[in-house]
């Protein structure tokens, strides 16, 4: 019996150890893929951004490798990489070389050791059955010999960790001594950085004057003109030689060669509100040879703007003129070697209203004629002082601004004509009574057109009843056309009373027009001409004089300040009064300055 028993129980530890080979065989099968998986490193499908990411580092870990800087993250990464030891001998293989301890960070990477508890374990080898005592000394040693590899690896592993520690810090000490290095060498900020630098939209610094587009000018030989105080003032001068027909334009004139000098200025003011002009010129012709001519001339004049209130405006002029009579004047005296000089004070004050379209204009206006004594051919001198009068008049004028290009205007003038000398020195009382009334439109279309005209009638009663009373229609007009840039066409016209102190005659009404054209041929040419047509028809008496003129000139600028000018001219009076016929043509050049 006792014999027995021992091998029912080896029986029954047979059974035991067969059930549990085949529980573990199963268990086995039914996982493969983990252990397959141990074998050929794979862990599971990489995402393309993850290989994307990688291949990204790896490109900079070579070009920072290239430049001699390898990034202190880079070597704690290495430093920290350990190699994958499996927890029992044999999952992997055995000729598993040390040298790939070191991971390269890769996801291609062979699997690296980690601390990790919750990472997979490899699974337990594959027990075999023993079926002697030989199998399992075998066994036994196979055991021995994975754990003396086991332990050189973990001692490879800590010998690997080490060195990746110091090579770590050798990096951390050369990338610290490279960024003091670069800190060092750094390269100083510019002076101007700060304005380099982008700004507010509204706070960016504007361009310079001197580098912005000029705009061009539409003369750019024009007079720049000088400062003086609040006012721009634009002198020219004007020198040359003229050759005439007929020196003083009579019917006894004859040619003569003369030395013509002009002086012309005008000045404007840059106030803001307020505004003032002055304009004068003087001329002065001298005889070089020929006919003895002896001439002076000038006129200075000023005119004064000042805003008063809304819609109410005050302008001031005066002016002062000094001019020989003329030899073709009908109160010329024959026989004198100089005629006397007319001198005229002149000034006026107006104020003008805007009360919705309506526009009221009423201006007085004053004018103070004297005469110097004529010198007579024998040397003495006869007295012109009966000549010397004053005209005062008052207008008002009334227009309808039907829209801003065109308003017409009605005008009523009255005045008194006032001589020094009550009667003359032929007995007759000069002084007269004047009034008149004009109907005109005044026309504003900017450059292409602008200016007014009129046509009405004016009537001047003497105080002498011998004296037939001088009246007739009168005509004025002062427009300016621009039919294109660079050309100006202009229209004058004029009406005005000529009183006389001839014996029995009352005086005459001279209608004088004028039409001038400007052109500007090329930016330093410039070329203009005029036709003149005046009419004088006296009163009492049944004559009249026509005067006919044509005229042109050029004038070529070398600079904006000086240029040569010529100009010729011809004038043709015809008269059925005897004596008083003439013609005079002449060319004229010179030089002209301007500043």
């Amino acid at each position: 019996m006792s014999g027995a028993q021992p091998e029912k129980s080896r029986g029954c530890e047979g059974k035991a150890v067969c059930a549990l080979l085949l529980a573990t065989s199963m268990f086995a099968l039914l996982r493969p893929t983990a252990l397959h998986a141990q074998e050929t490193e794979l862990r599971g499908e990489v995402s393309e951004s993850a290989i994307l990411s990688d291949q990204q580092r790896k490109a900079r870990q070579l070009a920072l490798a290239a430049r001699g800087r390898v990034p202190t993250n880079a070597a704690q990464d290495n430093a920290l990489a350990r190699t994958y030891l499996p927890a029992s001998a044999g999952a992997v293989p055995d000729d598993t070389d040390t040298g790939d301890a070191t991971a390269t960070g890769s996801v291609f990477d062979p699997p690296g050791a980690t601390d990790d508890t919750s990472a997979d374990t490899a699974a337990p080898p594959k027990p075999r059955r023993r079926s002697s005592t030989a199998g399992q000394n075998a066994a036994d040693q196979a055991r021995d010999k994975a754990a003396d590899k086991s332990k050189k690896k973990k001692s490879t592993a800590a010998a690997t960790d080490i060195t990746a520690s110091t090579t770590a810090s050798t990096t951390d000490a050369s990338d610290s001594a490279g960024t003091d290095e670069e800190t060092a060498n750094r390269r100083a900020l510019t002076i101007d950085s700060a304005d380099k630098q982008k700004l507010d939209p509204g706070a960016e610094r504007t361009n310079a004057i001197e580098g912005q587009k000029k705009k061009p000018e539409d003369d750019p030989f024009a007079a720049t003109g000088v400062k003086w105080g609040s006012f721009v003032i634009r002198p020219t001068i004007e020198q040359g030689l003229t050759a005439t027909s007929n020196g003083d334009s009579s019917n006894a004139g004859k040619s003569a060669l003369l030395s013509e000098t002009a002086l012309r200025f005008s000045a404007a003011s840059d106030w803001r509100e307020n505004s003032a002009t002055i304009d004068g010129y003087g001329l002065f012709r001298e005889t070089v040879s020929g006919y003895p001519v002896h001439n002076e001339q000038g006129r200075i004049e000023g005119q004064l703007n000042v805003d008063l209130d809304n819609e109410l405006r005050a302008i001031a002029k005066l002016g002062y003129e000094a001019v020989p009579e003329s030899a073709s004047s009908p109160d010329a005296i024959a026989g004198v070697s100089k005629q006397p000089l007319r001198q005229t004070v002149d000034g006026s004050l107006a104020v003008e209203k805007h009360v919705g379209k309506m526009q009221y204009t009423l201006t007085g206006a004053l004018s103070h004629d004297f005469y110097g004594d004529a010198r007579l051919s024998n040397g003495t001198s006869l007295s012109q002082k009966d000549q010397d009068s004053t005209l005062y008049t008052a207008t008002l004028r009334t227009g309808y601004e039907i829209s801003p290009a065109l308003t017409p205007f009605t005008e009523i003038e009255v005045g008194r004509r006032a001589y020094d000398q009550r009667i003359d020195n032929e007995g007759f009382e000069r002084s007269s009574t004047r009034l008149g009334a004009r109907a005109g439109l005044a026309l504003d279309m900017g450059e292409k057109l602008s200016g007014e005209f009129s046509a009405g009638w004016l009537r001047e009663a003497i105080d002498d009843k011998d004296l037939d009373a001088i009246s007739g229609a009168t005509i004025n007009a002062d427009l300016k056309w621009s039919p294109e840039r660079g050309t100006t066409i202009g229209l004058t016209g004029r009406t005005t009373v000529e009183p006389t102190t001839t014996a029995n005659e009352s005086g005459d009404i001279l209608y004088s027009g004028r039409l001038t054209a400007e052109r500007r041929i090329r930016a330093n040419l410039t070329g203009n001409a005029a036709l003149g047509l005046d009419w004088r028809d006296y009163v009492g008496i049944d004559g009249h004089d026509r005067i006919l003129s044509a005229e042109a000139g050029m004038t070529l600028w070398l600079n904006r300040y000086a240029g040569l000018t010529t100009r010729v001219r011809t004038e043709k009076l015809t008269s059925n009064l005897p004596g008083r016929d003439y013609t005079a043509n002449s060319i004229f050049l010179g030089v002209k300055v301007q500043r």
